[in-house]
């Protein structure tokens, strides 16, 4: 056999060895991109006054970040673990470098981004209950201690805000969507652990989209007028109704739940993406900034991108730890 043959013959057992629901679900997904490039070309041809740069980049981004996104759940836990290490680092350095921090703060700062190899170290080990309770109990009492042992009681309770706020979002709630590749087989996933994952981030991020549509398309009345102009009771409401929906009936093939807990995660993710969205928005509104970074062309920086999954990642993997998952 050539070395070709050879090569074909190791990728055809390594996708053969991956769930079929997985990899029809990333099929759909690229699909759902081609057609948004398609139709952008068609509104650029249809339309040629109008500037579609915009639009370009954001789903150029996108065909990057399904790329990895798609490769780290193919290749497995380990591959999910180190690129949620590095978007919760880039995260946090986004947040941090808007957050009001000081020099006088920067021993506050190393701790911080040392939480990062401590809570991902749980997962890598699979030691549920010591992640559970390092950020909310531990760092929690840890870093005022630390403050008022170097005399820092200028701003005190501010910055100690500032600091749990940033590391309980960008590492510990982004930390539970990768704590769910550590769900063994036995557990009855029926796409396997990268199923829970994939199920995870489409619906947190077509929440997003269907609420745009939906907004654009019928929006009149504002639902957060101070805090984000663009939103509308349309847009919520339409975006609720999709993504419950796609949750209901996708559930089942990615997940093992069913009847009562299904219900639950169809009515109340699609809420909760809503609120890591606005609230990240006054969160930057109240820092002076639209995006938190430059580093996705077309969507800001990852902390823009990630905003949903803050609130929605936590709330997922609780209710799956309830219903479905013994491991937990």
């Amino acid at each position: 056999m050539s070395r070709v043959g050879e090569a074909m013959d190791v990728i055809a057992r390594f996708f053969s060895g991956q769930p079929p629901a997985l990899l029809w679900g990333l099929g759909g997904v690229l699909g759902a991109l081609t057609l948004a490039v398609a139709i952008t070309w068609g509104l650029s041809k249809a339309k040629p006054a109008k500037d579609y740069t915009n639009l370009r980049q954001r789903i150029a981004s996108w065909w990057v970040m399904i790329a990895l996104l798609s490769a780290a759940l193919l290749a497995g836990w380990g591959a999910v673990v180190a690129l949620f290490v590095v978007i919760s680092f880039i995260a946090l350095r986004e947040f941090l470098s808007l957050a009001p921090i000081r020099r006088e703060d920067r021993l506050i700062v190393f701790v911080a981004y040392l939480t990062i190899p401590i809570s991902y170290g749980f997962i890598v080990a699979d030691t549920y209950g010591f992640f559970l309770v390092f950020t909310p109990v531990y760092v929690f009492m840890f870093l005022p201690f630390l403050m008022a042992c170097i005399g820092q009681t200028r701003a005190y309770l501010t910055t100690m805000a500032t600091f749990h706020w940033a590391i309980a979002t960008c590492v510990y709630a982004l930390g539970f969507a990768a704590f769910l590749m550590r769900t063994p087989l036995s557990d009855g996933a029926p796409a396997g652990p990268a199923g829970l994952v994939f199920l995870l981030l489409v619906a947190t991020e077509a929440n997003d989209v269907f609420q745009y549509c939906w907004g654009k398309a019928l929006g009149k009345r504002k639902i957060m007028p101070t805090v984000s102009p663009n939103k509308t009771w349309e847009g919520f409401l339409g975006g609720w109704a999709t993504t419950a929906a796609l949750l209901w009936f996708a559930g089942p093939v990615f997940t093992p739940l069913s009847g009562v807990g299904l219900a639950i995660l169809a009515i109340s993710l699609p809420v909760a993406g809503f609120a890591g969205d606005v609230t990240m928005s006054a969160i930057k509104r109240d820092l002076g900034v639209k995006d938190t970074s430059g580093l996705i062309p077309g969507h800001g920086g990852i902390l823009d991108r990630v905003d949903s999954l803050l609130f929605t990642a936590p709330l997922y993997f609780h209710i799956l730890a309830y219903f479905a998952l013994d491991h937990f």
